[in-house]
């Protein structure tokens, strides 16, 4: 397996939420830029839904408190996600996807950022 640079091994589930969230974020632009097709929101759901599966199988129950509840955190953002594609289905014509999308991507990147924080921590 390949291996980050904190000597973690990559794991199925950081591979599938790679792959979703690069699908997210190119079907996310594409009707931004006036591409606006029926397939770019089923792609964006499958993207949506691979996220939130990698992000469950990924939680990490040896953890400490904290650590569990960021990764929880990252779940509930995948979830963020899978709404803002619902959105896409039931508010045609409308960009109300976008505040959830965003909601998703704060929260994530707040509990990436304080997850690398507190292994840091552990591992001093």
């Amino acid at each position: 397996m390949a291996r980050q640079d904190n000597n973690k091994p990559v794991g199925i589930a950081d591979i599938l939420v790679l792959i979703g969230l690069l699908i997210m974020a190119v079907m996310a632009l594409l009707p931004l830029l006036n591409f606006n097709y029926e397939w770019m929101r089923w792609a964006f759901a499958v993207g949506a839904v691979i996220v939130l599966v990698a992000r469950v199988m990924g939680i990490n129950k040896g953890a400490s408190l904290r650590v569990r509840r960021l990764h929880l955190m990252l779940a509930v953002s995948a979830l963020l996600y899978c709404v803002s594609a619902l959105m896409m289905f039931l508010s045609r014509g409308t960009n109300d996807w976008i505040a959830f999308l965003l909601a998703g991507l704060v929260m994530q990147i707040y509990s990436t950022w304080m997850i690398d924080r507190e292994t840091q921590k552990t591992e001093e």
